[in-house]
């Protein structure tokens, strides 16, 4: 890598600078709700391949974190979309609860779900 030469370097720069410009910050959002969701239902380890994997808290995290950014992503993406990552953390949530209360955590399934209620309760 160290041996590209100057204009490969700033060929490199260039197209770079021009994905930036292209890219939009609610397509970035997107991407990382999208990838945030799937690290939270891995981190479930509710599958054979993923057993090993368990972290609630991670998933807690997840969960709190989708719920914070889908309401600001809300006023900028279709209310489809906004709708579609609602119903998956619902889904995580409810993963969530059941895998707490399975590892005998159900006082950490608490907040998520009532974090959840609100959100949900602003949607409407």
């Amino acid at each position: 890598m160290s041996e590209q030469n100057p204009e490969e370097r700033e060929q490199l720069a260039e197209d770079v600078a021009e994905m930036l410009r292209q890219l939009r910050v609610e397509d970035v959002l997107i991407q990382t709700l999208v990838t945030v969701s799937s690290i939270g239902y891995r981190r479930l380890g509710l599958t054979e391949d993923t057993s090993d994997e368990r972290d609630l808290e991670q998933t807690r995290l997840a969960i709190e974190t989708l719920n914070a950014v889908t309401p600001v992503l809300g006023r900028f993406v279709p209310s489809e979309l906004v709708r579609d990552f609602r119903q998956s953390v619902a889904n995580l949530q409810l993963a969530y609860a059941k895998a707490a209360g399975e590892a005998g955590e159900t006082g950490a399934a608490d907040e998520p779900d009532d974090a959840g209620a609100e959100s949900g309760g602003a949607e409407g």
